[in-house]
């Protein structure tokens, strides 16, 4: 929720606002309705999220990779998840398994109080981490690991989220989810991917099957 000043400077130059709201529309078009998911997306720019070779391509709703097997996912995906985390209302605590390029942590960090995001690949968070600095969202914490863990030390969160599919859904991410806390994430290998919505019930787990997806797997162990 920082950093509006420096998302509007580097919002127009390469990319027109023209193309920007094109995006938007066809968002909206394709069912994304929450406002504020919207108005993140349209100032926060992605052509920094992605090689300077594929920055034309940046707006259009489509995942491009972003080197080491991975791909910063289609806007479409992104305002998904992010939806369906703050569907019951804002949050104050979120873990992202899965920093990537860092294009869903930015916007998830305009959106709730708190990130703290895992990513296996040092390479790529630490460049992530430097994207952040530079948007001045200052409201991330990151930490280098296998997100099969999650991040046990700072549980519970009141949202996660997993921008990798795993074969099942990992109990320790079940574990370090708070009462009422919502995960999003997809499951399942290839392409029989479903995205599912969890909610921690008082006495147990409530599963949502939603869309078909398709993502890069959720490995696990570290890399540099």
């Amino acid at each position: 929720m920082r950093g509006n000043d420096h998302l509007q400077r580097h919002g127009i130059g390469m990319t027109s606002q023209r193309t920007r709201e094109r995006l938007i529309e066809r968002l909206y078009e394709e069912g994304l309705s929450n406002p504020h998911v919207l108005e993140v997306i349209r100032r926060t720019p992605r052509h920094l999220f992605v090689d300077e070779a594929l920055a034309h391509r940046a707006y259009e709703d489509t995942a491009l990779p972003i080197g080491h097997n991975q791909t910063i996912s289609q806007p479409y995906i992104v305002g998904r998840m992010t939806e369906l985390l703050l569907a019951a209302g804002p949050l104050d605590k979120v873990l992202e398994i899965g920093t990537g390029c860092g294009y869903q942590t930015a916007v998830l960090a305009q959106l709730v109080e708190r990130v703290f995001t895992v990513e296996r690949i040092q390479a790529l968070q630490d460049r992530a981490k430097e994207r952040l600095a530079e948007l001045n969202l200052r409201n991330v914490v990151y930490r280098w690991g296998d997100g099969w863990e999650g991040w046990s030390a700072l549980a519970p969160y009141n949202g996660i989220m997993v921008t990798a599919a795993a074969a099942e859904v990992p109990q320790a991410l079940l574990d370090q989810l708070a009462i009422g806390g919502r995960l999003v994430i997809p499951v399942g290998a290839g392409d029989e991917q479903e995205l599912l919505l969890i909610v921690r019930e008082e006495d147990g787990f409530s599963r949502h099957v939603l869309d078909a997806v398709r993502f890069v797997p959720l490995l696990q162990g570290p890399l540099l």
